[in-house]
């Protein structure tokens, strides 16, 4: 059960902010957006504020922030259509009702003639066929109401097409970059709560490379084969990654410098990639508001730097495909997380945060990574790619991804459960 709750609450988390950076920056825009969402399916919840119909929906695997222009937009008024328009104190339309007219009082019904709802906003039509057209002027802001639904028009100034590139640009790198800034601060907020690892040893394990080689609990570490060691981080690379190579050290003992030698030992991580080198000490904390902010910075920049080399890993065959995780085994290692207590459950929900910015600046189609791709093309070629195409090439790599889950899925069964 606390799996559970551990897993809506940091995936709630993690969506809740991408999305929160898209619908931000598309506001700051001006673009309309319709819908926030939380989830995919049938909605389980929804209120609207202002402009927006924020709504968490049944299947959490996800969400979205619908802007206006995205996709094609719903409204069809062709002429000879008999629809209804209700105005606002401004004498200007304020609702068009195309049909279930009996619905709504103080209905002007005509029949229309012609009609421009993004550029010119009006409408011009007939009461009765024996008098003349007339013009009525659309409010930016007008509703359109068919068939029980009812939606805001979206002016061409507000939608997602007619912005510049680089406000397009901005609204969708948003989302992956509020996983990053929300790492950051689950790291911040992690160090102020319990600390941060400086270069002091809190304790030997027994036994170890650490202890043969003499280091004691409460040594400082001050260098390593001559590079000076400020931080836990620093010292810590440097010892994975010489594994079964002796290291010169240097520490501080009682006031005291003491000059020490330490091989350590090989370690297997992942299979497929290199061992690591482990002594065996773990580190003291300090709690600062200055170190806490450093190392938030500086875990997210490292862990940053080890996902996308995994990536690359991935992509260029270093490391198999069955070594990615899906839900599953995500689910796993959340289950593994929260068995170690707050602490290491936050570190694990900056590393899925980290994860999700970096999956979704993927250029491949359906991510943000993929639109940028087209944002990209666009100011290369000086023109946008025909809205279908790049309809299709989205709903076909939305196809891909789905297949791409299934498959990591049935891995995971097979690691976890078979």
């Amino acid at each position: 059960m606390n799996t559970v709750i551990s897993i809506i609450i940091i995936f709630g988390a993690l969506v809740f902010f991408h999305e929160l950076g898209h619908l931000l920056l598309a506001k700051r825009a001006g673009i309309l957006c319709r819908e926030f969402a939380i989830g995919f399916g049938p909605k389980l919840f929804t209120i609207k504020k202002g402009e927006t119909v924020y709504t968490i929906r049944l299947l959490p695997l996800g969400g979205f922030v619908r802007m206006a222009g995205e996709d094609p937009e719903m409204i069809d008024l062709k002429p000879g259509h008999r629809i209804g328009l209700i105005f606002n104190k401004n004498n200007k339309v304020s609702k068009i009702v195309v049909n279930q007219k009996s619905k709504f009082n103080n209905l002007k019904e005509i029949v229309i003639e012609d009609a421009d709802l993004e550029h010119k906003l009006f409408i011009r039509g007939y009461e009765n066929e024996d008098e003349p057209a007339q013009v009525y002027l659309v409010d930016d802001k007008a509703h359109y109401y068919m068939d029980g639904s009812e939606f805001q028009i979206a002016p061409h100034d507000r939608q997602f097409g007619s912005k510049s590139l680089w406000d397009r640009f901005l609204a969708i790198f948003a989302g992956p970059l509020m996983n990053f800034l929300l790492a950051f601060v689950i790291l911040v907020i992690f160090g102020l709560l319990q600390g941060t690892p400086t270069n002091q040893i809190d304790r030997v394990i027994p036994d170890s490379r650490a202890s043969e080689a003499g280091l004691m609990d409460g040594d400082r570490i001050v260098s390593i084969e001559g590079t000076k060691i400020e931080d836990w981080s620093t010292m810590e690379t440097l010892i994975q990654q010489n594994a079964n190579n002796q290291l010169a050290m240097e520490v501080e003992r009682s006031g005291e410098r003491v000059d020490l030698s330490v091989t350590p030992e090989s370690r297997e991580t992942v299979e497929g990639q290199e061992p690591i080198g482990f002594i065996g000490v773990e580190p003291a904390y300090e709690v600062s508001l200055i170190r806490s902010l450093t190392y938030g910075f500086s875990t997210t920049v490292d862990w940053t730097k080890a996902i996308v080399v995994g990536v690359g890993q991935l992509v260029t065959g270093q490391v198999a495909l069955d070594q990615l995780s899906g839900p599953v085994g995500i689910y796993s290692y959340t289950d593994q997380a929260a068995e170690g207590g707050i602490f290491v459950l936050m570190r694990w929900a900056a590393i899925l945060s980290i994860n999700l910015g970096i999956f979704n600046l993927l250029p491949l189609p359906a991510l943000d990574g993929g639109r940028l791709l087209f944002i990209g093309l666009e100011a290369v070629r000086g023109k946008p790619i025909d809205p279908q195409k790049e309809s299709l090439v989205h709903f076909i790599g939305f196809a891909f991804l789905m297949l791409l889950m299934l498959v990591v899925t049935w891995n995971d069964i097979h690691k976890f459960f078979l």
